[in-house]
């Protein structure tokens, strides 16, 4: 049987309390050498607040550095991403996130896909990157 490491398990009633939900979900699995993050948005890990309320680089900012946070927790860095999903709800924040994100990632060169979306699961969060990783090669690559 194959064992995943979860990473920073939570249920979604403690994130989420104003919404119906029970979902045990955690900020990262570590599978085969693969870590698949959570979409991250502008949230303290720690203590589940928003930051950067009304301000996209800030927000920007905080995402990024919960995926850097996340990965070095899971054994790795940003170098070991592979690709990336930047999710928007305004198209005018592509720019600013993409500088941010282009800071973070520098050489790194990961591929990437852009999506404008309508909202994100709360009102305050304005921008959510998800992120997968690769800490290591497949036998015989």
């Amino acid at each position: 049987m194959t064992t995943h490491t979860r990473i920073r398990p939570f249920n979604t009633k403690e994130t989420y309390p104003e919404q119906n939900l029970d979902n045990d979900l955690c900020q990262a699995v570590v599978a085969g050498g693969v870590v698949y993050l959570r979409g991250q948005i502008a949230q303290d890990l720690d203590t589940r607040e928003s930051v950067g309320i009304g301000d996209i680089e800030a927000q920007a900012e905080k995402a990024m550095a919960n995926i850097d946070m996340l990965l070095r927790e899971a054994g790795g860095s940003l170098e070991h991403i592979v690709k990336v999903v930047v999710y928007l709800t305004d198209i005018r924040f592509r720019e600013p996130v993409y500088t941010v994100m282009g800071r973070w990632l520098k050489g790194v060169y990961p591929v990437s896909t852009g999506l404008v979306v309508s909202a994100l699961a709360r009102p305050e969060w304005l921008v959510e990157i998800d992120a997968t990783a690769v800490l290591t090669e497949p036998s015989g690559a």
